[in-house]
C-alpha cells in the first residue's frame, strides 16, 4: 500500500511494519494516513495502534499543551467508529469537540499534531477547514444530537438516505438541555441514527460476561420486538440461569445509575438502549458497533471508557490533567510548567473566599467548570456554599435567580463563552425581577489555543442592553476585590469580566469602585485613550513609547460599560484631540460603542475616534493570547500605532484648514485689492 508523499515513501502490506529511508522502522501509527488504512490493519494490532496514538498525544500535549485525559479515553472507541463506518460518506458528529486529538491522528493529520493549538496550526476541535472529517467547528456542549437529527432529515429528503449518521456524546453533556431536546427529536426519525454516549466519569454497574454480551446482542437484533415477550416468559422458568438472568435484564434497563434511566427516558424517547460495553474492548466495540450501524431506528449505544486511560499518574488525576499546561514526566510522574505569573482565576477565588469570610450570605456556583473558574479550591473551604450544576448553565442562572429571591448573593462563575448560553434565563429571571445575581465571567476576550469556539468576545454586547445590569472590568487583582466588593452591595444583577491570563502588578493608589465612576490613570492633552479593563496595561506602556517622542496621552481605566462614566467620555471629547477606545472584546456593540453612544447623547463636538478591539467581520483562530492580541492590534504596539495614526490624521486636517484658510485669505485680499483698484 503506498503511503502519503509527506515524509519518505514506503510500501508495506497491511499489518505489516514499513521502513524509513534511514532504516528505522516505522510504527504501525505512521503507517495510518487516512481511515482505510485503519480498516485494513489486521484486528490483533489494533491494540498496539491504540498505544503508539496515547504515546503520541501524551507527548504533543506534554510540549504544548491541550486537552489529554479525556482524548486518552477514546482511543479505542475512535479506532472502532472508524473501523466501522466510512466518515467520509457517513456522518459524524462531535458533542464535546476537544476529544477530537484521536480523530485527527486517524484521518490524515498526524503529521502536523505536534502544531495543535499553535498559530497556523491544527485547532485542538473538530475544524471543518482543516478535513473533510470534521463536520462543524464545536467546542460547546449538548448540541451534536440535535445538529446530527438535522443532517439525517436533510440527508433523508436530498436521497441520501445511505449516509449513516452518527453522534459522539461526552458523558457530561448528556445532561445537558439541548442534548435532551435532540433525543426528543431523534425520536421521531423511522431511519439510522446512533448515538454514542462516552461514559467516563462515574460508576455503572459492572458488565455482566457472556450473558450480558448475549443480552445486549439481543436488544440490538432485528428480531428483538418479536422475542422480547417470550424470553421474559422462558427465563423465570430456566433453573439457577432464568431467574438471575431475567433481573439483569431488568438491571440492564435500568441504565446509567447516576444520571438517567434508559429504562424510563431513553426508551420513552424511541431510543434503543444498548450497553453499557467496555469501552476499551476495541475488538467488543467493533463486533457491537456492527450489530447497531445499519438498525432503523435510533440507537443510543452507551459505552464505559476511562478518562486517563493508559497513564497512570494522569488517570489519578483525571481533572488535573483535563488540559493541562505543558509538562514533563519523571519517575512516573508529570510536573506541569509553571507560567512563572499569578492567574487571574487564581486571584478570582481567593478575592471570592475572602468575600465569603465577610458575608454569610455569599453563595458560589458554577456550570461544570469547577477546576477552570477555580472553585474547586473554594469547595474546600466553604462546602455548603458551593454548587457545580454541570453543563447546565441555563439551569445555573436560574438556580441562582431563585437563591438571590430567597436572599443569598450568588455568584455564578461561568466562562464568558458560555454565559452565551444562558442568554434568556440572564434576561428572565435575573434582569426583569431586578435580582442580585454576579455573574464571574472568566475567559473574557481572546483565549489562546482554545481559540475561536472559546473567545469571550461577546459579553459587553448581549449584557449592556439589558436594563438595570452592571458592568464592570478591573484591571488588576487589586480593582478585581473592590469590582467584586461592590457587586455584592448592588440591589440588581451585575458582571464582571477578566482575561485567561496572568493579574499584572497593581497600580498604586488604587480608589475604591464606585458606581460609574472611572479611574484616570494619566494624564495627557495630545490624545486620550479609554481603556476596559485589562487592556489599561498595554495602554499604558503605550503612552510611555509616545512620551518619549514628546507626545502627551491620557489614559484611563473606564472601569464601567453599564453605567459608564458620561463625565470621562465628556473630558475625553473635550480635551480637543483624538480619542482612542481599547477593549478586549468585539468592537460591534461593545464598550466604544457605550462611548459613541454616550457622546452623541450628551452632543459633544466631532473628534477623530478609534474603536479598537476584536475584529466584527472575522473570528481570530487559535494561537497564543500574546500573538492574537497582536493580530487585532490589542498589544502596546497597536495602541501606540492606532494614536499616532490619529494624531497624524488630525494633523494633516489641521494643516489643510490652516491652508485652505491662508488661501481663502489671499484671494480675499487679492480680491479687496482688485475693487480698489477698479474704483481708483
Amino acid at each position: 500500500m503506498s503511503l502519503s508523499s509527506k515524509g519518505p515513501q514506503v510500501t508495506r502490506e497491511p499489518g505489516m511494519r514499513g521502513f524509513h529511508g534511514d532504516g528505522k522502522s516505522m510504527s504501525i501509527l505512521e503507517g495510518v494516513r487516512s481511515p482505510a488504512d485503519v480498516k485494513a490493519l489486521p484486528v490483533e494490532k489494533l491494540p498496539e495502534l491504540a498505544q503508539e496514538m496515547r504515546d503520541r498525544i501524551i507527548e504533543v500535549v506534554g510540549k504544548g499543551g491541550g486537552h489529554l485525559t479525556s482524548n486518552l479515553g477514546v482511543v479505542e472507541l475512535t479506532i472502532a467508529l472508524h473501523r466501522v463506518f466510512d466518515f467520509a460518506h457517513d456522518r459524524l458528529l462531535f458533542d464535546v469537540g476537544h476529544q477530537c486529538y484521536p480523530h485527527k491522528l486517524l484521518t490524515g493529520r498526524q503529521d502536523r499534531l505536534h502544531t495543535i493549538r499553535k498559530r497556523g496550526g491544527l485547532s485542538g476541535f473538530p475544524c471543518r477547514h482543516e478535513s473533510e472529517y470534521d463536520l462543524f467547528d464545536v467546542g460547546h456542549a449538548g448540541t451534536a444530537i440535535a445538529t446530527a437529527v438535522g443532517l439525517a432529515r436533510a440527508d433523508a429528503l436530498t436521497g441520501n438516505g445511505d449516509r449513516r449518521v452518527v453522534a459522539l456524546v461526552g458523558d457530561a453533556s448528556i445532561v445537558n438541555g439541548v442534548a435532551f431536546e435532540g433525543l426528543n427529536q431523534a425520536g421521531t426519525l423511522r431511519r439510522q441514527f446512533l448515538v454514542v454516549l462516552n461514559d467516563n466519569e462515574w460508576g455503572i454497574s459492572p458488565t455482566q460476561g457472556a450473558m450480558a454480551d448475549f443480552l445486549t446482542r439481543l436488544r440490538a437484533s432485528n428480531f428483538y420486538e418479536e422475542v422480547k415477550a417470550s424470553t421474559k416468559q422462558l427465563l423465570p422458568r430456566l433453573p439457577l440461569l432464568g431467574k438471575p438472568a431475567f433481573d439483569m435484564l431488568a438491571h440492564l434497563k435500568e441504565g446509567i445509575k447516576a444520571t438517567v434511566s434508559p429504562g424510563q427516558i431513553f426508551d420513552a424517547m424511541n431510543f434503543q438502549y444498548v450497553g453499557p460495553i467496555d469501552g476499551h474492548d476495541v475488538n467488543h466495540l467493533i463486533a457491537m458497533l456492527n450489530i447497531v450501524k445499519d438498525a432503523h431506528h435510533p440507537v443510543l449505544l452507551h459505552v464505559h471508557t476511562i478518562k486517563g486511560k493508559g497513564c497512570d499518574w494522569a488517570r489519578a488525576e483525571p481533572g488535573r490533567f483535563h488540559s493541562p499546561k505543558p509538562f514533563v514526566v519523571s519517575d512516573g510522574k508529570a510536573v506541569i510548567q509553571s507560567s512563572g505569573g499569578r492567574s487571574w482565576t487564581r486571584a478570582f477565588v481567593e478575592c471570592l473566599m475572602e468575600l465569603a469570610r465577610e458575608d454569610p450570605r455569599v453563595f458560589a456556583m458554577t456550570a461544570g467548570m469547577p477546576d477552570g473558574t477555580g472553585l474547586n479550591e473554594f469547595a474546600k473551604h466553604f462546602p455548603d456554599r458551593y454548587l457545580d450544576v454541570g453543563i447546565s448553565e441555563s439551569c445555573t442562572t436560574d438556580m441562582a435567580a431563585g437563591m438571590a429571591k430567597a436572599g443569598l448573593r450568588p455568584v455564578a462563575a461561568i466562562y464568558s463563552t458560555f454565559l452565551q448560553r444562558a442568554f434568556d434565563q440572564v434576561f428572565q429571571e435575573v434582569t426583569l425581577q431586578g435580582l442580585p445575581v454576579l455573574f464571574c465571567m472568566d475567559r473574557g476576550g481572546l483565549v489562546g489555543g482554545d481559540g475561536a469556539v472559546h473567545h469571550g468576545f461577546l459579553d459587553i454586547t448581549y449584557l449592556r442592553g439589558m436594563p438595570g445590569m452592571v458592568l464592570m472590568a478591573p484591571m488588576d487583582e487589586v480593582e478585581l476585590l473592590s469590582a467584586m466588593r461592590l457587586a455584592l452591595t448592588l440591589d440588581g444583577p451585575s458582571a464582571i469580566r477578566y482575561p485567561r491570563d496572568n493579574v499584572p502588578a497593581p497600580m498604586p493608589d488604587c480608589p475604591r469602585f464606585e458606581l460609574g465612576v472611572s479611574r484616570r490613570l494619566r494624564d495627557g492633552d495630545t490624545a486620550t485613550i479609554l481603556c476596559y479593563g485589562i487592556t489599561a496595561g498595554a495602554a499604558m506602556t503605550a503612552a510611555e513609547a509616545l512620551s518619549r517622542d514628546g507626545i502627551e496621552v491620557g489614559v484611563v481605566n473606564a472601569r464601567f460599560a453599564r453605567p459608564i462614566d458620561r463625565a470621562m467620555v465628556r473630558e475625553a471629547y473635550e480635551a480637543g484631540g483624538p480619542v482612542v477606545t481599547v477593549e478586549d472584546h468585539s468592537v460591534a456593540g461593545g464598550f466604544g460603542s457605550a462611548v459613541l453612544e454616550t457622546a452623541q447623547e450628551l452632543a459633544l463636538p466631532s473628534r477623530p475616534v478609534a474603536r479598537l478591539g476584536i475584529p466584527a467581520d472575522r473570528f481570530i483562530a487559535h494561537a497564543s493570547r500574546a500573538e492574537q492580541l497582536a493580530e487585532a492590534g490589542l498589544d502596546a504596539a497597536g495602541i501606540e500605532r492606532e494614536v499616532r495614526r490619529l494624531i497624524g490624521e488630525a494633523s494633516a486636517v489641521l494643516h489643510e484648514r490652516s491652508a485652505a484658510a491662508e488661501a481663502f485669505a489671499a484671494g480675499e485680499a487679492l480680491r479687496a485689492a482688485a475693487s480698489r483698484a477698479t474704483r481708483q
